[in-house]
């Protein structure tokens, strides 16, 4: 039990079931923006699940870190916006690495920085930083202590075990892609050649 992530001491069943219900509205919010920029629906998870994790991290740690600031809203825009742009720019470096590409591209947005951050989405994170603390999470977490404890875990064991098999295989098919995409790339420069 810990009370890091909530005001109050909560079991890890409580805690894994709000960081994938984290999950799926960050998937469902970024499906909707790629709808509406790109005019077809896409699913968004690295995952097949529909589940954005780097939303259910997010929201758990941004409540945990910013939780001091709670009581500033102005203060907490800034300083979610800031911490959640160095989030967004340090999982792009490390996708980038793992896989040679990063899944989203700013480069049409203005004020961008190489196709990683941009200003809209920095501002974005700022307000999302705001509703967390306004409302987000106190929902969130009244949604799954409703959930009596034998379901609550069932379903936490379930959805831990659901995705780690879905993240196992699509990071296996990413990296073979990448792997793939790495090896094609030399031939494709040669062909440009001749």
């Amino acid at each position: 039990m810990t009370d890091l992530f909530y005001m109050e001491p909560v079991a890890l069943h409580v805690l894994l079931n709000a960081f994938f219900l984290y999950s799926f509205m960050g998937w469902i919010m970024e499906c909707i923006v790629i709808r509406r920029e790109k005019g077809k629906w896409e699913n968004r998870g690295f995952a097949h699940l529909p589940f954005c994790i780097i939303y259910g991290f997010g929201a758990m740690l941004g409540f945990a870190v910013l939780r001091p600031l709670s009581g500033n809203y102005f203060l907490l825009y800034f300083v979610g916006a800031a911490l959640a742009t160095v989030f967004e720019y340090l999982t792009a470096r490390l996708m980038l690495r793992l896989f040679g590409t990063f899944w989203w591209d700013y480069t049409n947005k203005p004020f961008n920085y190489k196709g990683i951050l941009c200003l809209e989405s920095t501002l974005g994170w700022g307000l999302i930083a705001v509703l967390l603390f306004a409302f987000l999470h106190r929902a969130v977490f009244s949604v799954v202590m409703l959930i009596p404890a034998r379901v609550g875990i069932a379903a936490a064991v379930l959805l831990v075990s659901a995705y780690t098999v879905d993240f196992a295989v699509s990071m296996r098919q990413s990296l073979r892609r990448a792997r793939h995409d790495r090896q094609e790339a030399p031939v494709a420069e040669q062909a440009g050649r001749v």
